[in-house]
C-alpha cells in the first residue's frame, strides 16, 4: 500500500496498528509512534528546546501547520538541528509503523500534519531504512521478546563491566518498564534503545520478565494422572518439560531453550 500511495503521489495519513506515517505527494513527512519518544521530548530533553516554548509553538502555529517553521523564524532552533532531530524522529517511528501487524492499514486522504513541512523522506529510502534495522537488530540478539515486554535484570554473580549508554539503560531496567517506557524516561530514540537492550541480552544481563500467573479460581490441588507404573502420566509436572520439548518453535537457539530452562527451574 505505502508504495502504491507513493507511486500515485498521494497526500493523506497512512493508519496502522502502531502509529501513522504522513505523506505528502507520496514522500514521507512525518510519523508517529506511541512506541517512540515524539519530536517535543527529542528536542526537550536533549536540552535544545524547553518545554513552555514548545507549547507556546504549537499554540501559535499549530492550527496553520507550521510548527516546525515557527521554531526556526523565532531562532530557538537551528534549521538544521531540527532537520537532524526530525528525521531522526521520523525513522524511529516508521520502524515500529512497518512492523508486522494483525490489523488492516488504512489510508485517509488529505490529512496534514500540524507541524508542518520540514524534510520528506523517500518511501524507497525509508524502506531501506527500515529492512536494515530489522537486520541488524536481529544479527545482535535474534529473540524480539525484549523489544516490547517488561524486563528484568538477570541474576548473574557479577555484572559486567557496559559502556555508560548502556549502563544508563541498564539502570532503567526495574521489573515493570518496557523498551519504549525506558526510551521515554532518558529521552533517547527508541531504536538506540533496542539496540543497546539487544546487546544486554546478549550478553546476559537482562531478560523479559515472567509472565504474572494467572488468578486461581479454586484452592483445590489439580488432578494428576498417573501411569500404569504409578509414575507422572501426561498431565503430571513432567508434562510441562515434556511438551517444550517437542513444541515447535521458529527460533529454537531462543525461545525454546530460554523456556525449557525456566521450566525446569520451576520443579
Amino acid at each position: 500500500m505505502l508504495n502504491r500511495l507513493a507511486a500515485e503521489r498521494a497526500t493523506g495519513v497512512l493508519l496502522r496498528e502502531h502509529g501513522r506515517l504522513y505523506l505528502v505527494d507520496g514522500r514521507i513527512m512525518h510519523a508517529e509512534s506511541p512506541e517512540t519518544p515524539g519530536l517535543d521530548v527529542l528536542l526537550t530533553m536533549g536540552g535544545l528546546l524547553d518545554t513552555e516554548f514548545w507549547r507556546e509553538a504549537v499554540a501559535q502555529a499549530g492550527a496553520r501547520r507550521r510548527v516546525g517553521r515557527f521554531l526556526v523564524d523565532s531562532g530557538r532552533v537551528s534549521e538544521g538541528a531540527l532537520e537532524l532531530c526530525h528525521v531522526g524522529a521520523l525513522f524511529d517511528a516508521a520502524y515500529f509503523v512497518l512492523g508486522p501487524s494483525s490489523a488492516p492499514a488504512r489510508f485517509r486522504y488529505g490529512a496534514v500534519h500540524w507541524l508542518g513541512p520540514v524534510r520528506p523522506v523517500p518511501v524507497a529510502a525509508l524502506e531501506r531504512e527500515t529492512l536494515r534495522r530489522r537486520a541488524l537488530l536481529h544479527r545482535i540478539w535474534p529473540d524480539p521478546a525484549t523489544d516490547s515486554a517488561p524486563l528484568v535484570r538477570a541474576d548473574a554473580p557479577a555484572e559486567p563491566p557496559v559502556p555508560a549508554r548502556q549502563g544508563a539503560v541498564l539502570g532503567q531496567v526495574n521489573g515493570a518498564r518496557t523498551a519504549a517506557d525506558i526510551s521515554r524516561a532518558l529521552g533517547r530514540p527508541a531504536f538506540h534503545t533496542l539496540v543497546d537492550l539487544r546487546r544486554l541480552a546478549a550478553a546476559g544481563l537482562v531478560r523479559t520478565a515472567p509472565a504474572a500467573a494467572p488468578p486461581q479460581t479454586s484452592p483445590r490441588r489439580p488432578s494428576i494422572a498417573h501411569g500404569p507404573d504409578g509414575l507422572d502420566g501426561p498431565d503430571g509436572p513432567d508434562a510441562s518439560v515434556s511438551a517444550l520439548l517437542t513444541e515447535p518453535s521458529a527460533d529454537p537457539d531462543v525461545s525454546l531453550l530460554r523456556r525449557l530452562r525456566d521450566a525446569l527451574e520451576a520443579l
